[in-house]
């Protein structure tokens, strides 16, 4: 099983408080684990902040966004998934259009034409370890659904775990405990 480029969506009788309500993108997933990163749950920190701490101009279509809250492991640190992977210091390329960076060069030059064409910025990440997932799978803890980009980049955050609901045609209230997976 690779799911790679899917999203984890949490299934309505999540109990866990962070992760209630949650989509995920999922960047890597072997068998020694799984990462993503959560795209519907904004931290207190803005780009506007971000951008505020360096020398650099922040892009008008990240004026006021949000910066997500990507996970519990590692929330001192920034990942940013985006379009394309580019060449950057230490990027994952999830897929040939999408990567996952956590190096500080991308935000450096964010701004730079061409460099970046979508981003959305998180601190933190999700991780699972050998096996964990694939038990959530099987305890239907999660929906998995193949990512989509306008989902990931272009639905406001706060939509996006619907987004992915309507994607299927189906409502959250449809599902019922013990469900399998689309």
């Amino acid at each position: 099983m690779d799911l790679v480029n899917h999203f984890l969506v949490a299934m309505p009788d999540m109990d866990d408080p962070f992760f209630e309500g949650s989509v995920i993108y999922l960047c890597e997933h072997d068998d020694e684990g799984a990462l993503g990163i959560v795209i519907n749950k904004p931290s207190p920190i803005t780009m506007d902040m971000i951008f505020a701490a360096t020398d650099h101009n922040i892009p008008q279509r990240m004026q006021h966004d949000c910066v997500m809250m990507g996970g519990p492991v590692q929330v001192d640190r920034g990942y940013v998934v985006h379009t394309p992977p580019g060449n950057w210091q230490n990027t994952l390329a999830v897929t040939d259009r999408v990567g996952l960076t956590s190096s500080r060069d991308i935000i450096e030059n964010i701004s730079e034409p061409g460099a970046v064409d979508k981003a959305l910025v998180s601190i933190g990440y999700s991780s699972w370890r050998k096996g964990q997932l694939e038990r959530e799978l099987a305890d239907n803890v999660w929906l998995t659904v193949p990512a989509d980009e306008h989902i990931l980049f272009d639905v406001p955050y706060e939509l996006r775990y619907a987004a992915v609901f309507d994607k299927l045609g189906i409502a959250p209230t449809d599902l019922a405990s013990g469900v399998g997976h689309a």
